[in-house]
């Protein structure tokens, strides 16, 4: 019998690796199964050259001895050297199949990933804005919103059930809370297991569902929630509350609130990163003789010396003026100098001045 050049099959070389091996089963699978319209002859040859490829030791032994080792029902991956012109005539349990169980489910519904436990159940995250000022997003602040949102039902506590009656074990999957299906396919007959319909996983069902909830042991309502904004928070910047979205019904884990912030321009001061800007117009006396002056700074007035013969537009550090560091410190707060030119001057105010001009200042 002719030798199968698996690597070729896949189209793939001799050194790919495992996850380019199974990203090509996937897509040649899907574009040959019989069911889409593909060619199952071609189908065959690909699901066994993946069987060989996918497993190490099997790949070794191909690569040392060809497709004859896998031939005539000598060790051939789950029979696959057994099946002929009229398709599979073997069963087994897509849980035992490992990658190609989980491929398989991904492709037509089933597989390996089934045969575990069902994931558990998360709610809804819930999406909501808030504005602060310009101080709250330097600083932090609290702040109050109203969610109407589904959470937890207040009469049963999230059982479900009528308070003071019974909880019992499903009969429809005897309390495990899961159901055993058999699904027929190309490949055989593949068991899987999914969360039980009646009692939604849980494996309890309320003798009597609570009147509030009817069962569901969710219900909608308005609530408050106080929201901690940390200090320096950035506009769009996202936080996200744990736990505090929506209450999935039939038990589950909440979802989370994620809030968007907004903050307010502020007529004093603009934001870079964690540097503040500002502009402060002075005397050009002082600018050409230097001294004293008070500025304004996020955290209140403070006084800077200014040196003589400073330029106007000359910018300023004062270190550790701008926005904190989530880990500790603060930014700086940048100043620009600028001369304030008076638009109205008093007759002795002209007279100095034109003194100063015949001087050449």
């Amino acid at each position: 019998m002719a030798q199968k050049d698996y690597y070729a099959i896949l189209g793939v070389s001799k050194t790919a690796t495992d996850d380019e091996i199974k990203k090509a089963f996937r897509r040649l699978a899907h574009e040959h199964h019989p069911d889409k319209g593909g060619d199952p002859s071609k189908f065959k040859d690909v699901n066994e050259a993946y069987q060989i490829l996918s497993d190490k030791q099997k790949r070794g032994t191909y690569d040392r001895f060809g497709s004859g080792a896998f031939e005539n029902g000598g060790a051939g991956p789950g029979g696959f050297g057994g099946f002929g012109g009229q398709g599979f005539d073997f069963n087994f349990n897509a849980g035992d199949m490992g990658d190609l169980g989980d491929i398989l489910g991904e492709m037509f519904g089933f597989g390996g990933q089934a045969q575990g436990q069902a994931r558990p159940k998360r709610g809804r995250h819930i999406e909501m804005d808030v504005e602060l000022t310009f101080r709250e997003a330097i600083f932090g602040a609290e702040k109050s919103v109203r969610l109407y949102r589904q959470t937890m039902c207040s009469t049963c506590k999230g059982n479900g059930a009528e308070p003071g009656s019974k909880i019992e074990d499903c009969k429809t999957c005897s309390g495990t809370g899961q159901t055993k299906q058999a699904q027929r396919t190309m490949f055989g007959v593949f068991h899987s297991v999914s969360p039980c319909k009646d009692c939604h996983g849980r494996g309890k069902r309320p003798e009597k569902p609570c009147h509030t909830c009817h069962g569901y042991g969710v219900e909608k309502r308005e609530e408050n929630l106080n929201l901690r904004i940390p200090a320096g928070v950035d506009v769009d910047t996202v936080l996200q509350v744990d736990g505090q979205g929506e209450t999935p019904a039939h038990g589950g884990k909440p979802g989370d609130l994620l809030v968007r912030i907004h903050i307010k321009n502020d007529s004093k001061f603009e934001r870079e990163g964690h540097d503040l800007m500002s502009i402060e117009s002075i005397p050009f006396s002082v600018l050409a003789l230097g001294g004293s002056i008070e500025v304004e700074t996020i955290d209140g007035k403070e006084r800077v010396d200014v040196r003589e013969g400073t330029p106007t537009g000359t910018v300023i550090t004062l270190k550790g003026k701008g926005v904190p560091f989530q880990r500790g410190g603060r930014g700086n707060q940048l100043i620009r100098l600028e001369a304030d030119v008076p638009r109205k001057l008093s007759k002795e105010q002209k007279q100095l001045l034109d003194q100063l001009r015949n001087t050449g200042l």
